[in-house]
């Protein structure tokens, strides 16, 4: 979108200018005069003269998080209630909006509305910030009349997922930290430590045990190829990063977290709660059975579960049942599948995922309380069998060196 630099008079009389992204020079005038500015001069800004803009712009500008997504929602669920038209609910949402691409984006949707488009379709333009569920949901909403309680809908689902999120970081936050200072440890170890005990035992002309020998010998190879370590490092880094960005990356990827040791099952009953709370809110909203698993499939946020929820919803299409095309995955429990039985044959398969998301959630936030007490064994297991390697290669030959002192000496 091209960016205006204009010149304008406030309501006092005093002179304003700056910048302003939109499609046209009309659509600039139209939101100054929409602003109290009346404008006096709008150009098309050239894009060698606002290098320093763009640059100031691009450090301040960040995505809007969920909570910003859920104070949109909450702040429009408020505002239709209320009846206030739905282009000037956006035009004051556009001027008390703090997160500047937020701003822009739902400028951007403004000016599509004023257009005559509909509020779905101008959401869809940025598929970055709005998700499909959350257009699909949208859209739901302009064609049932109930567009207000769709915005309450995905706010409280959108309050939820950051919560589920939240769990999922607090799961892995312990574990990563520990791990990195692992290897932090071993990594100084190798470099400085070492080294200096190696000069020890060369001085002494001691025989040094196959344990010593071995870890003097990894900290040679560390202290002289650490460059070509550190440049493989970081190549593997970026690697992975592109690999992970590839389809059959993300599909592998995400099917290793589900079964790494104690992590994984949480990881997994965490996506598995976000698609059952999806699921549910789509199908109260009234979208159809085969369409909310299509957008669920995309909104899980991980390719293995999601290929898994495809072939839900193509065994529906098939004409089978929902509860015996979940079994065929083999990702949920029997209690899980009991309960989706049971709301198809009620009728109330809506109410019934909302269970199994509380379930799910319930779930997951009592393995994240007690995951600390579960890894801890294992990294005190691990650290104690480092310390005992860096002992009997370290101070087994500070022993035999202090003993020939001794020996020496008397």
């Amino acid at each position: 979108m091209p960016s205006f630099r204009y010149r304008g008079r406030g309501g006092r009389g005093d002179l304003l200018e700056g910048v302003l992204e939109a499609a046209s020079a009309d659509a600039v005038a139209a939101q100054l005069i929409n602003s109290g500015v009346t404008p006096v001069s709008i150009e098309e800004a050239s894009e060698q003269g606002d290098v320093f803009a763009q640059l100031r712009r691009w450090s301040i500008a960040r995505s809007p998080d969920l909570s910003e997504l859920i104070l949109f929602c909450r702040q429009m669920y408020t505002l239709m209630r209320a009846g206030v038209p739905i282009t000037q609910a956006m035009n004051g949402l556009v001027k008390s909006t703090r997160n500047p691409v937020l701003a822009a984006a739902l400028g951007d949707v403004r000016a599509t509305l004023e257009s005559g488009r509909e509020l779905s379709t101008a959401l869809a333009q940025h598929p970055a910030l709005f998700s499909t569920l959350f257009v699909s949901t949208v859209r739901i909403g302009e064609n049932t009349g109930r567009l207000d309680d769709v915005f309450l809908k995905l706010a409280e689902y959108l309050d939820r997922e950051r919560d589920t999120r939240a769990r999922i970081k607090s799961a892995l936050r312990y574990p990563s930290f520990v791990l990195v200072a692992i290897t932090l440890a071993i990594g100084v170890i190798n470099v400085v430590v070492i080294p200096q005990f190696a000069r020890i035992f060369e001085r002494a002309e001691v025989a040094l045990p196959l344990a010593t020998q071995m870890i003097i010998a990894t900290s040679n190879f560390c202290v002289t190829w650490w460059p070509v370590l550190l440049s493989a490092f970081i190549a593997a880094i970026v690697t992975f990063r592109l690999w992970v960005k590839t389809d059959a990356g993300a599909y592998q990827w995400d099917r290793f977290k589900l079964r790494i040791p104690i992590v994984g099952g949480i990881i997994q009953r965490a996506t598995l709660g976000r698609f059952s709370r999806g699921f549910s809110m789509s199908l109260a909203a009234g979208v159809p059975l085969t369409q909310c698993l299509s957008v669920m499939a995309q909104a899980v946020d991980n390719e293995f579960i999601g290929e898994r929820i495809r072939n839900i919803r193509n065994g529906v299409e098939r004409g089978e049942t929902l509860t015996r095309s979940a079994t065929a995955t083999g990702i949920f429990t029997p209690l899980v599948l009991q309960m989706l039985a049971v709301g198809e044959e009620t009728g109330a398969v809506d109410d019934l995922l909302a269970e199994v998301a509380g379930f799910y959630e319930r779930e997951v936030d009592y393995d994240v309380k007690n995951l600390s007490q579960t890894i801890e064994p294992v990294l005190i297991a691990v650290l104690a069998g480092l310390v005992l390697v860096f002992a009997l290669g370290v101070f087994l030959p500070m022993w035999d060196l202090a003993g020939v002192k001794l020996s020496g000496g008397g």
